[in-house]
């Protein structure tokens, strides 16, 4: 049973700080010592993204992707991807009734408030593309018929490199769809030490219990929406998003979807740190694991072994930062 939560929500930014803290604290129970990551997750959610978490096996990607969906009283499903899953595995499919003599539809595991996919470049990308049109517009078309997803409603997948064997790089118009593109990393010696002991005998994911509602998050998520971002840092996203377009070492920069989905970020993180304004260093903080997952480097960029996050961090160096004042 979730904890009531009207009265925070009612205080406004306050009282997303006290709900936020909550979740944070939840996930934080069974990932251990990965607070920056926690905190880009919660940032995703409240700006109505979706989450891609890329890292090798064994490093809790699937883990924080449940916390954070049992973390939260809402309905949650979880899709394994695999070479042999259909586009109707996930979306669902008109079956013959023979009592009523007519076609029915079956919603697919994409009808939930969070729905997490594991392993998701392990699927064709015939299957991958199955998510396109319900992570953009929310809603699911099959047979002809469009059928709504109620908020909030967020896509949390894990994938894992794909140099590793059995696995299919996203399509570029899938990984934009993504909010952010965040690594697990490997935990430090002492943040594995305590896990060993808190996970050694059970995994604490049983003993989760939801900390919000579903209607807190999307009360949240209005709150989000009224974070003000001045005329001088608007423009600075679309310097930064701009010097991705015309940088000599990506032959594709980042696009508007991906300046839009940058500022709502940072109203989200603004949020999370108590304020009701967004600061260029909000901009700089979420710059690489917004942008760099939408970017492809050029063939000369990958012999020299140019990773993407290394050009969004030296674009972040180099593009002028606004006075906030303005």
């Amino acid at each position: 049973m979730a904890v009531s939560t009207h009265g925070d929500v009612g205080r406004g930014l306050e009282g997303l700080a006290k709900i936020s803290g909550r979740i944070s604290g939840a996930i934080e129970s069974v990932i251990e010592g990965k607070p920056d990551v926690v905190r880009l997750a919660l940032t995703v959610l409240l700006a109505e993204g979706h989450l891609l978490i890329e890292d090798v096996p064994g490093v809790g990607k699937t883990m924080l992707a449940k916390s954070l969906a049992r973390s939260i009283d809402c309905s949650v499903r979880r899709i394994q991807f695999t070479p042999d899953l259909l586009p109707s595995d996930i979306t669902g499919v008109s079956a013959y009734n023979q009592e009523r003599r007519e076609f029915e539809f079956k919603p697919g595991p994409i009808f939930a408030n969070i729905v997490v996919g594991d392993e998701i470049n392990r699927a064709s990308p015939k299957t991958q593309s199955a998510l396109l049109e319900c992570m953009e517009e929310r809603q699911v078309t099959v047979d002809g018929h469009t059928y709504d997803l109620d908020g909030p409603f967020m896509v949390i997948a894990t994938q894992n490199p794909v140099e590793m064997e059995g696995t299919y790089p996203l399509p570029e118009a899938q990984r934009d769809r993504f909010t952010a593109r965040i690594s697990m990393g490997y935990p430090e010696p002492s943040a594995e030490l305590e896990m060993l002991d808190v996970h050694g005998q059970a995994s604490p994911l049983e003993d989760l219990s939801p900390v919000a509602q579903a209607t807190d998050v999307r009360t949240l998520i209005e709150l989000v929406r009224n974070v003000h971002v001045s005329t001088s840092v608007r423009h600075y996203a679309i310097a930064l998003v701009t010097a991705t377009r015309e940088h000599p070492e990506l032959r594709l920069g980042a696009s508007p979807r991906a300046t839009l989905q940058l500022v709502r970020a940072a109203r989200a993180y603004a949020a999370l740190e108590d304020r009701e304004y967004v600061l260029p260093d909000d901009l700089q903080y979420l710059a690489v694991p917004v942008l760099a997952h939408r970017l492809l480097p050029t063939a000369e960029a990958q012999v020299e072994r140019r990773l993407p996050e290394q050009v969004v961090a030296e674009l972040v160096a180099q593009v002028p930062v606004p006075d906030p004042r303005r």
